[in-house]
Parts: structure tokens; sequence; C-alpha cells
């Protein structure tokens, strides 16, 4: 209904008088998009996106961090939100103790604030490897001892040339 009409039929109500003008109704598809049917279907649309687009992942993304929170051993390595890197040394239901530092510092946290487990107690650790051998080493030296006597070399060869 237009404003119009709206009026008309105020001021027919007013006077005590039928309304003499009728609306235009809209036909075709004007009368598709002006229906009270083509609002609540839009209104269920936008709510159907809202639910898959931020509802869902939502509650996917919490029921993860709980699976995480509740799969917390002794021994796993952890970062806490707040940044701090340790490995768990107690759980008990709603905390954890870890270890954070070679002097053994003990901190307790709540549940809530495991943002990650980095490496589980379970997986196997990986062997580190010294990062130079001692046959590296004097490689290394002998390379240097070349460089060395090169430039000599060339200083010297430069100081005949002239």
């Amino acid at each position: 209904m237009n404003i119009l009409s709206l009026i008309g039929r105020g001021a027919a109500l007013l006077a005590d008088e039928p309304a003499t003008t009728q609306a235009a109704q809209p036909t075709g598809i004007a009368s598709i998009f002006s229906s009270q049917w083509f609002f609540w279907g839009m209104l269920v649309v936008i709510i159907l996106v809202f639910y898959f687009v931020v509802l869902r992942p939502q509650k996917k993304q919490q029921r993860e961090q709980d699976n995480m929170r509740n799969s917390l051993r002794v021994g796993d390595e952890i970062t806490t939100v707040g940044g701090i890197v340790g490995r768990v040394v107690r759980v008990r239901e709603d905390t954890f103790t870890i270890i954070t530092s070679k002097e053994r510092t003990r901190l307790t946290f709540k549940r809530s604030a495991l943002s990650s487990i980095d490496k589980k107690a379970d997986e196997p650790v990986a062997t580190d490897t010294p990062a130079e051998t001692t046959e590296n080493t004097d490689a290394v030296k002998e390379s240097e001892v070349e460089v060395a006597t090169t430039t000599e070399n060339t200083e010297e060869t430069e100081e005949k040339t002239e």
C-alpha cells in the first residue's frame, strides 16, 4: 500500500465515510517484491546465511578447542594464550602446571589459557645432530688458510708489478 491510500483511508474513517479511492494493486514482478511473503522469505535467507557463515564455524572451532584442552597430558609441549612455552608436568580438572625454563620454573594455568599443543608427549623425539663435526671444522680451517695465503700472494704480486 502506498502512503496516499493510507492517508485517504484515514481521512475517510475520520469523516465516517467509506473510502472511495483504492490503491492500485501492483501486478507481475512488482507484486512479488511488494508482498509480505517476499519480506519473510528474505529474512529466512539472511538468517540461514548468518548461521552458515558465522555461527556454525564458530561452534566447530569451539569444539576443536575443547577437544584440545581435554586431550592435554603430562609431557606435552604447549603454548599459552600469553605466549609462554613450556612442558606440562601436572594436569588437574581445570588447571595444569608447566615447567618453562632450565631453572624449572613452575607455573599453573587454567585450561582456558591453553592456546596450542605444540608437541604431544607420545610423539617420537627427533634426535639432534651436532652442527659441525671435527672433519668439517678442519675443512673450514684449511679453506681459511687457503684464502689467507691467496690474499698474501695477490698482495705480493701487486707490489712486484709496481
